[in-house]
This record gives C-alpha cells, sequence and structure tokens, in this order.
C-alpha cells in the first residue's frame, strides 16, 4: 500500500449529472478524509458573518454587486439587512470561499467539490485535481433519477446545459484554466466507462500514484 502524504488534497470539478459529488463522497470515505461540498459554503459563510442561503444562491456564479438593502433567510420569514456604506459582491463571496478552501486544506488532507479549488490550491503541494463528466444523456438520466419534481428527458438535458454553463463561467472567470478541459486537470474520466465500484478504485489507484 502506498504511504499517503500527511496533507493532500483531491478537488473534483464535475459536469452536472455526471456523478461527480458521488464519487468525490466515495473517494472520501474511501481514503478516510474529510469532505466538502455544500458544506464549504456553509463554513464560509458563518465565518463570513454571512447568510448560507446567500452564499448558495451565488455558489459557482459569475459575481454581481449587490449593496445596500439584500434579502436573507434565517430559517424563519425572509429579513432585510442592510450593509450601509460596505458593499456585498461576488468577489468578496469567492474570497471568503478561497480563505476558507486554503484553511481546510492546510488542516489536514481532504476532497474538495468544485469552487475552483484546484485552481486556488495550485501553488499547494500534493494536490489532485480530477474532473468528472459523462455523456448528456447518461447525465439526464441521473438528474430526473434524483430530481425531486418530474422531469422529462428533454428538460434535465437543459437543465445540465445551463448548469454547466453557469459553471464554466464562474471557472473561466477566476482562473486562468478552462472548465472541463483536460489538460485543466491531472485526470478526466467519464464515469459511464464502469462500474461505480471499480471507477472508485481507478481514480483511488490514480491519486495513489500521483502522490507517491
Amino acid at each position: 500500500m502506498t504511504q499517503m502524504p500527511e496533507k493532500y488534497v483531491i478537488t473534483v470539478g464535475r459536469s452536472f449529472g455526471s456523478g461527480g459529488h458521488t464519487l468525490a463522497e466515495a473517494l472520501a470515505r474511501h481514503f478516510g478524509i474529510a469532505f466538502y461540498d455544500k458544506e464549504l459554503l456553509s463554513r464560509a459563510a458563518e465565518k463570513a458573518g454571512l447568510s448560507k442561503d446567500y452564499f448558495e444562491e451565488n455558489d459557482e456564479r459569475e459575481p454581481r454587486f449587490l449593496s445596500g438593502i439584500f434579502a436573507f433567510n434565517m430559517g424563519f420569514n425572509p429579513v432585510h439587512w442592510y450593509s450601509g456604506t460596505s458593499s456585498i459582491s461576488g468577489d468578496n463571496i469567492y474570497k471568503a470561499q478561497c480563505d476558507f478552501i486554503r484553511e481546510i486544506a492546510s488542516a489536514g488532507p481532504c476532497v474538495i467539490v468544485g469552487r475552483t479549488a484546484d485552481y486556488v490550491l495550485r501553488d499547494m503541494p500534493n494536490v489532485v485535481n480530477i474532473f468528472v463528466h459523462a455523456p448528456i444523456d447518461e447525465c439526464a438520466r441521473r438528474i430526473m433519477q434524483r430530481s425531486e419534481a418530474p422531469l422529462t428527458h428533454q428538460q434535465a438535458i437543459t437543465l445540465a446545459q445551463k448548469t454547466n454553463k453557469l459553471r464554466a463561467n464562474f471557472y473561466n472567470f477566476y482562473s486562468d484554466k478552462h472548465w472541463g478541459r483536460s489538460d485543466s486537470y491531472h485526470l478526466s474520466v467519464d464515469s459511464s466507462s464502469m462500474p461505480f465500484d471499480e471507477l472508485v478504485e481507478f481514480v483511488a489507484d490514480f491519486v495513489r500514484l500521483k502522490l507517491r
């Protein structure tokens, strides 16, 4: 068994519906390390003193500038909050996320999903960057299975395309790389190319070899 470094990070970019979140979570279980996806948002929001809902609304979105009065939800009724002379922008949200990504990466081994973590940690040693994709019909099938509201195949395809465009615009805006392009990552893998358990082992073996 390859000896793993004391500190390392696996970043997982993903196309919508590809199963990238599920694979990332499985990798975290496989290596027995921390896992961050939506949890990253709530922790970053808490440290920044902002609403988690507000972070989620702007998650992996190109920056937009907000000032003055905006609404956020504390879990009960919408509350209006006045920012006074200070203003909140997408850049501020992104900075809060980046600061937290660096903090958790320096704390110990973990898996981080999306949010340009590969670019944020580009100067850190022992980082392995994975991108997960799948044929659009396979992505649509997964989206339809997990959707709470009934979706047609075409609706699922449209949702995947729109979400991927948002993620690509976000990634390309903040990094000097191209979202989803193989040369932006150490490994780009089609999640439909093999059974899931074999896929986890395949990617885990790659991570071990990359970090040895």
